[in-house]
């Protein structure tokens, strides 16, 4: 009988240690499986919020407004040629070429062919923005017009105030601007239609 007992409670105590052991390597194992679930979810979520941080950086960007490749182009309203008013804004939904020049400068001259083929062969809007205080009379600018044959939109940039507000120095200078109103390309002196079509290529 003590025989038996002893035999049993032996046989107990192996059996405990084998549980115990079992036990211990599955919360081991169930510790790590743990711990690298939680890395995983750490690291997913970092990511997640990098993403998200990156995303709204580009955002940000784009509803800023200023004068950079990125930044959405300031608004302004001018009078064409015509007499009509018009917005920057208007045209917002079509890519845009904003062009800032004068017909005393011989690098706008040399420039305007160009832009008169890229407007014809393309689907674009050309803003051709007149320094017309720098004009001898308005009567230069409309002489000018008919000489190239533009048929592009011409605003008249009294006292030159949009002129100042996108900074310009040097004549001509280019903004590309997207279907969005964002700004994708700067460009100082005159393009060639070659350049002008690869500036348009990239734009949405």
């Amino acid at each position: 009988m003590k025989k038996a007992i002893i035999v049993l409670v032996i046989t107990g105590m192996f059996g405990w240690a084998i549980f115990d052991l079992v036990y211990d390597g599955d919360k081991e194992q169930n510790e790590e499986i743990t711990e690298e679930e939680q890395n995983y979810q750490a690291t997913d979520e970092t990511e997640l919020i990098e993403n998200e941080e990156s995303a709204n950086n580009d955002q940000s960007s784009a509803n800023e407004i200023g004068l950079n490749v990125g930044n959405t182009a300031p608004d302004f309203t001018l009078e064409t040629l015509s007499g009509d008013q018009v917005s920057l804004s208007d045209y917002r939904g079509k890519k845009v070429m904003l062009n800032f020049w004068a017909t005393w400068c011989p690098p706008c001259r040399a420039e305007m062919p160009a832009m008169q083929n890229f407007y014809t062969d393309n689907d674009v809007e050309v803003l051709a923005v007149n320094l017309i205080s720098t004009e001898t009379a308005k009567q230069d600018v409309v002489d000018f017009v008919d000489s190239f044959g533009l048929t592009f939109s011409i605003l008249l940039d009294e006292g030159n105030q949009v002129a100042l507000a996108y900074g310009i120095r040097p004549i001509p200078t280019t903004y590309m601007i997207d279907t969005n109103g964002v700004i994708q390309k700067k460009s100082f002196g005159p393009m060639n239609q070659e350049q002008m079509e690869q500036a348009l290529t990239s734009m949405n």
